[in-house]
Protein backbone atom coordinates (compact mmCIF):
# COMPACT_ATOMS: atom_id res chain seq x y z
CA UNK A 1 0.00 0.00 0.00
CA UNK A 2 2.57 2.35 0.71
CA UNK A 3 4.03 1.62 -3.13
CA UNK A 4 0.76 3.09 -3.65
CA UNK A 5 1.30 5.93 -1.80
CA UNK A 6 4.21 6.85 -3.60
CA UNK A 7 3.10 7.34 -6.75
CA UNK A 8 0.31 9.00 -5.78
CA UNK A 9 2.67 11.65 -4.28
CA UNK A 10 4.70 11.78 -6.98
CA UNK A 11 1.05 12.62 -9.05
CA UNK A 12 0.08 15.60 -6.78
CA UNK A 13 3.75 16.94 -6.80
CA UNK A 14 3.18 16.95 -11.00
CA UNK A 15 0.07 18.39 -10.41
CA UNK A 16 0.80 21.09 -7.74
CA UNK A 17 3.83 22.51 -9.86
CA UNK A 18 1.75 22.62 -13.19
CA UNK A 19 -1.01 25.21 -11.25
CA UNK A 20 2.00 26.64 -9.19
CA UNK A 21 4.33 27.34 -12.20
CA UNK A 22 1.32 28.78 -14.74
CA UNK A 23 -0.45 30.64 -11.71
CA UNK A 24 2.66 32.48 -11.12
CA UNK A 25 3.65 33.01 -15.01
CA UNK A 26 0.18 34.22 -15.55
CA UNK A 27 0.45 36.47 -12.17
CA UNK A 28 3.56 37.99 -12.98
CA UNK A 29 3.21 39.33 -16.68
CA UNK A 30 -0.06 40.97 -15.07
CA UNK A 31 1.03 42.58 -12.18
CA UNK A 32 3.91 44.34 -13.91
CA UNK A 33 6.96 42.11 -12.56
CA UNK A 34 9.08 39.74 -14.22
CA UNK A 35 8.52 36.03 -13.88
CA UNK A 36 12.18 35.49 -12.47
CA UNK A 37 11.28 38.17 -9.62
CA UNK A 38 8.02 35.78 -8.85
CA UNK A 39 10.27 32.54 -8.77
CA UNK A 40 12.39 34.16 -6.93
CA UNK A 41 10.24 35.09 -4.41
CA UNK A 42 6.67 33.66 -4.19
CA UNK A 43 7.55 30.36 -5.63
CA UNK A 44 10.60 30.43 -3.65
CA UNK A 45 9.40 30.97 -0.06
CA UNK A 46 6.36 28.31 -1.01
CA UNK A 47 8.59 25.76 -2.15
CA UNK A 48 10.17 25.87 0.84
CA UNK A 49 7.94 25.63 3.33
CA UNK A 50 8.62 22.04 4.24
CA UNK A 51 12.45 22.88 5.06
CA UNK A 52 11.05 25.95 7.06
CA UNK A 53 8.79 23.73 9.10
CA UNK A 54 10.76 20.84 9.62
CA UNK A 55 13.38 23.46 10.84
CA UNK A 56 11.12 25.46 12.94
CA UNK A 57 9.99 22.26 14.69
CA UNK A 58 13.46 21.16 15.13
CA UNK A 59 14.63 24.16 16.94
CA UNK A 60 11.48 24.30 19.48
CA UNK A 61 13.01 20.68 19.67
CA UNK A 62 16.27 21.86 20.88
CA UNK A 63 17.76 19.83 17.76
CA UNK A 64 20.09 22.55 16.33
CA UNK A 65 21.93 19.70 13.64
CA UNK A 66 18.77 19.16 11.88
CA UNK A 67 17.77 22.72 11.81
CA UNK A 68 21.03 23.23 10.30
CA UNK A 69 21.49 19.89 8.58
CA UNK A 70 18.04 20.32 6.83
CA UNK A 71 19.02 23.40 5.46
CA UNK A 72 22.37 22.64 4.04
CA UNK A 73 20.94 19.29 2.61
CA UNK A 74 18.61 21.36 0.86
CA UNK A 75 21.09 23.68 -0.52
CA UNK A 76 22.91 21.01 -2.32
CA UNK A 77 20.04 19.28 -3.64
CA UNK A 78 18.70 22.43 -5.23
CA UNK A 79 21.81 22.81 -7.40
CA UNK A 80 23.40 19.59 -7.32
CA UNK A 81 19.75 17.71 -8.57
CA UNK A 82 17.25 20.41 -9.06
CA UNK A 83 19.26 22.46 -11.40
CA UNK A 84 21.60 19.53 -13.19
CA UNK A 85 17.98 18.05 -14.00
CA UNK A 86 16.18 21.01 -15.47
CA UNK A 87 19.23 21.83 -17.35
CA UNK A 88 19.53 17.98 -18.67
CA UNK A 89 15.81 18.43 -19.64
CA UNK A 90 16.27 21.95 -21.55
CA UNK A 91 19.51 24.44 -21.80
CA UNK A 92 18.15 26.86 -19.13
CA UNK A 93 18.57 30.82 -20.31
CA UNK A 94 20.11 32.97 -17.67
CA UNK A 95 19.22 36.62 -17.03
CA UNK A 96 21.62 39.38 -16.36
CA UNK A 97 19.94 39.88 -12.82
CA UNK A 98 20.85 37.07 -12.04
CA UNK A 99 24.74 37.41 -12.32
CA UNK A 100 24.75 41.11 -11.24
CA UNK A 101 22.70 40.51 -7.82
CA UNK A 102 20.92 36.90 -7.22
CA UNK A 103 23.37 34.39 -7.71
CA UNK A 104 26.02 37.00 -5.95
CA UNK A 105 23.33 36.50 -3.02
CA UNK A 106 22.94 33.24 -2.72
CA UNK A 107 26.71 33.25 -2.08
CA UNK A 108 27.19 36.05 0.05
CA UNK A 109 24.34 33.48 2.49
CA UNK A 110 26.56 30.47 2.19
CA UNK A 111 29.75 32.83 2.82
CA UNK A 112 28.40 34.11 6.08
CA UNK A 113 26.99 30.86 7.07
CA UNK A 114 30.46 29.55 6.74
CA UNK A 115 32.01 32.29 8.99
CA UNK A 116 29.15 32.23 11.57
CA UNK A 117 29.40 28.38 11.61
CA UNK A 118 32.79 28.37 12.67
CA UNK A 119 32.35 27.93 16.32
CA UNK A 120 29.76 25.23 15.29
CA UNK A 121 26.88 27.82 16.28
CA UNK A 122 24.61 30.37 14.81
CA UNK A 123 23.60 32.86 17.54
CA UNK A 124 20.52 35.20 17.99
CA UNK A 125 22.25 37.86 16.48
CA UNK A 126 23.76 36.20 13.90
CA UNK A 127 20.36 34.95 13.31
CA UNK A 128 19.23 38.61 13.11
CA UNK A 129 21.32 39.68 10.52
CA UNK A 130 20.17 36.93 8.51
CA UNK A 131 16.61 38.38 8.40
CA UNK A 132 17.99 41.85 8.17
CA UNK A 133 20.16 41.51 4.85
CA UNK A 134 16.67 39.07 3.57
CA UNK A 135 14.89 42.06 4.00
CA UNK A 136 16.83 44.13 2.56
CA UNK A 137 17.46 41.93 -0.32
CA UNK A 138 13.73 41.79 -1.13
CA UNK A 139 12.60 45.29 -0.59
CA UNK A 140 15.53 46.39 -3.20
CA UNK A 141 14.61 43.25 -5.69
CA UNK A 142 11.14 44.36 -5.65
CA UNK A 143 11.61 48.35 -6.23
CA UNK A 144 13.87 47.93 -8.95
CA UNK A 145 11.68 45.26 -10.82
CA UNK A 146 8.76 47.66 -10.74
CA UNK A 147 10.62 50.23 -12.52
CA UNK A 148 12.17 47.73 -15.61
CA UNK A 149 9.03 46.87 -18.16
CA UNK A 150 8.99 43.08 -18.17
CA UNK A 151 9.60 41.03 -21.31
CA UNK A 152 7.22 40.13 -23.56
CA UNK A 153 8.47 37.07 -24.32
CA UNK A 154 10.97 34.34 -22.41
CA UNK A 155 12.77 32.05 -23.82
CA UNK A 156 10.09 30.53 -25.75
CA UNK A 157 8.20 31.47 -28.18
CA UNK A 158 4.78 30.56 -26.85
CA UNK A 159 3.01 33.30 -24.86
CA UNK A 160 1.61 32.61 -21.20
CA UNK A 161 -1.67 31.61 -21.06
CA UNK A 162 -3.30 34.25 -18.94
CA UNK A 163 -6.10 33.63 -16.78
CA UNK A 164 -9.14 35.19 -16.69
CA UNK A 165 -8.70 36.83 -13.97
CA UNK A 166 -6.01 37.98 -11.34
CA UNK A 167 -7.42 35.82 -8.35
CA UNK A 168 -7.78 33.03 -10.37
CA UNK A 169 -4.03 32.86 -10.68
CA UNK A 170 -3.27 33.79 -6.82
CA UNK A 171 -6.02 30.71 -6.58
CA UNK A 172 -3.72 28.64 -8.92
CA UNK A 173 -0.57 29.40 -6.38
CA UNK A 174 -2.65 28.75 -3.42
CA UNK A 175 -3.52 25.67 -4.52
CA UNK A 176 -0.60 24.61 -6.30
CA UNK A 177 1.93 25.05 -2.64
CA UNK A 178 -0.70 23.60 -0.87
CA UNK A 179 -0.29 20.37 -2.91
CA UNK A 180 3.79 20.31 -3.32
CA UNK A 181 3.66 20.52 0.30
CA UNK A 182 0.96 17.76 1.38
CA UNK A 183 2.58 15.70 -1.74
CA UNK A 184 6.38 16.30 0.04
CA UNK A 185 5.08 15.05 2.99
CA UNK A 186 3.49 11.90 1.97
CA UNK A 187 6.46 11.17 0.21
CA UNK A 188 8.85 11.01 2.81
CA UNK A 189 6.44 9.12 5.04
CA UNK A 190 5.97 6.63 2.60
CA UNK A 191 9.75 6.38 1.19
CA UNK A 192 10.77 6.03 4.95
CA UNK A 193 8.85 3.30 5.33
CA UNK A 194 10.30 1.34 2.28
CA UNK A 195 13.93 2.28 2.86
CA UNK A 196 13.33 0.61 6.54
CA UNK A 197 11.93 -2.81 4.49
CA UNK A 198 15.03 -2.58 2.48
CA UNK A 199 17.11 -2.45 5.86
CA UNK A 200 18.69 1.22 5.26
CA UNK A 201 20.34 2.89 7.76
CA UNK A 202 18.05 5.71 9.48
CA UNK A 203 21.44 7.45 9.11
CA UNK A 204 21.55 7.02 5.33
CA UNK A 205 17.54 7.34 5.32
CA UNK A 206 17.76 11.01 6.68
CA UNK A 207 20.69 12.23 4.15
CA UNK A 208 19.01 10.85 1.37
CA UNK A 209 15.27 10.52 1.87
CA UNK A 210 14.48 13.50 4.12
CA UNK A 211 16.28 15.67 2.28
CA UNK A 212 15.13 15.06 -0.74
CA UNK A 213 11.68 14.94 0.11
CA UNK A 214 11.51 17.92 1.99
CA UNK A 215 13.05 19.66 -1.78
CA UNK A 216 10.37 17.81 -3.88
CA UNK A 217 8.64 20.61 -4.19
CA UNK A 218 11.22 22.59 -5.73
CA UNK A 219 11.97 19.77 -7.89
CA UNK A 220 9.06 19.26 -9.37
CA UNK A 221 8.29 23.31 -9.68
CA UNK A 222 11.78 23.51 -11.55
CA UNK A 223 11.13 20.00 -13.45
CA UNK A 224 8.21 21.17 -14.93
CA UNK A 225 8.75 24.84 -15.64
CA UNK A 226 12.22 23.56 -17.66
CA UNK A 227 9.39 21.66 -19.59
CA UNK A 228 7.87 24.26 -20.41
CA UNK A 229 10.75 26.48 -21.55
CA UNK A 230 10.41 28.59 -18.50
CA UNK A 231 14.18 28.98 -17.91
CA UNK A 232 13.38 32.08 -15.07
CA UNK A 233 11.28 30.43 -12.91
CA UNK A 234 13.28 26.80 -13.23
CA UNK A 235 16.20 29.04 -11.87
CA UNK A 236 15.08 31.68 -10.25
CA UNK A 237 13.03 28.70 -8.17
CA UNK A 238 16.62 27.57 -6.88
CA UNK A 239 18.76 30.43 -5.90
CA UNK A 240 15.46 32.18 -4.32
CA UNK A 241 14.85 29.07 -2.21
CA UNK A 242 18.91 28.73 -1.67
CA UNK A 243 18.64 32.13 -0.15
CA UNK A 244 15.75 31.92 1.47
CA UNK A 245 16.81 28.66 3.16
CA UNK A 246 20.05 30.42 4.93
CA UNK A 247 18.65 34.00 5.43
CA UNK A 248 14.86 32.86 6.20
CA UNK A 249 15.03 29.64 7.41
CA UNK A 250 18.12 29.34 9.84
CA UNK A 251 17.67 33.42 10.60
CA UNK A 252 13.67 32.11 11.91
CA UNK A 253 14.92 29.22 13.64
CA UNK A 254 18.36 31.16 14.75
CA UNK A 255 16.14 33.49 16.49
CA UNK A 256 14.26 31.04 18.34
CA UNK A 257 17.12 29.61 19.59
CA UNK A 258 20.66 29.79 19.09
CA UNK A 259 21.97 26.49 16.77
CA UNK A 260 24.41 24.65 18.26
CA UNK A 261 25.77 21.03 16.39
CA UNK A 262 29.34 19.70 15.49
CA UNK A 263 27.84 17.23 12.87
CA UNK A 264 27.87 19.86 10.69
CA UNK A 265 31.49 21.20 10.00
CA UNK A 266 33.81 23.37 7.82
CA UNK A 267 33.46 20.47 4.91
CA UNK A 268 30.05 21.03 4.41
CA UNK A 269 30.27 24.62 4.51
CA UNK A 270 32.95 24.76 1.75
CA UNK A 271 30.57 22.16 -0.40
CA UNK A 272 27.64 24.99 0.05
CA UNK A 273 29.99 27.73 -0.91
CA UNK A 274 31.95 25.80 -3.83
CA UNK A 275 28.49 24.99 -5.27
CA UNK A 276 27.98 28.70 -5.79
CA UNK A 277 31.21 29.61 -6.88
CA UNK A 278 30.38 26.91 -9.72
CA UNK A 279 27.06 28.01 -10.65
CA UNK A 280 28.38 31.85 -11.21
CA UNK A 281 31.13 30.35 -13.19
CA UNK A 282 28.90 28.48 -15.35
CA UNK A 283 27.06 31.62 -16.15
CA UNK A 284 29.63 34.14 -16.57
CA UNK A 285 30.71 31.45 -19.00
CA UNK A 286 27.69 31.28 -21.32
CA UNK A 287 24.00 32.91 -21.45
CA UNK A 288 22.93 29.38 -20.99
CA UNK A 289 22.68 26.09 -18.53
CA UNK A 290 24.01 23.41 -20.70
CA UNK A 291 23.14 19.96 -20.31
CA UNK A 292 27.27 19.27 -19.68
CA UNK A 293 26.61 21.44 -16.81
CA UNK A 294 23.84 19.90 -15.44
CA UNK A 295 25.52 16.68 -15.81
CA UNK A 296 28.80 18.01 -13.63
CA UNK A 297 26.06 19.62 -10.55
CA UNK A 298 24.40 16.37 -11.03
CA UNK A 299 28.66 14.66 -10.56
CA UNK A 300 29.25 17.41 -7.76
CA UNK A 301 26.21 16.33 -5.82
CA UNK A 302 27.56 12.35 -6.15
CA UNK A 303 31.19 13.42 -5.04
CA UNK A 304 29.27 15.28 -2.03
CA UNK A 305 26.98 12.03 -1.53
CA UNK A 306 29.24 9.28 -1.24
CA UNK A 307 31.46 11.82 1.06
CA UNK A 308 28.71 11.93 3.57
CA UNK A 309 28.05 8.33 3.14
CA UNK A 310 31.60 6.95 3.99
CA UNK A 311 31.45 9.16 7.24
CA UNK A 312 28.05 7.33 8.41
Amino acid sequence: MEIVWLLLSLVILYFGAEGLVSGAASLAKRIGISPLVIGLTIVSVGTSAPELLVSVKAALNGQGALSVGNVLGSNFFNVGIILGISALIYPLAVKRQLLKLDVPVMILSSLLFFLFFLDFTISRWEALIFVLILITYITYMLITSRKEKPAQKGDEEDEIKMSKHWLLDIFFIGVGLAALVYGSDLLVVNAVIIAGWLGMSEALIGLTIVAAGTSMPELATSVVAALKKRSDIAIGNVVGSNIFNIFLILGVTGLIAPLHTTDINYVDGLFNLGIGVLLLLFMKRSSRLRRTQGLLFLLFYLIYFTYKLFLI
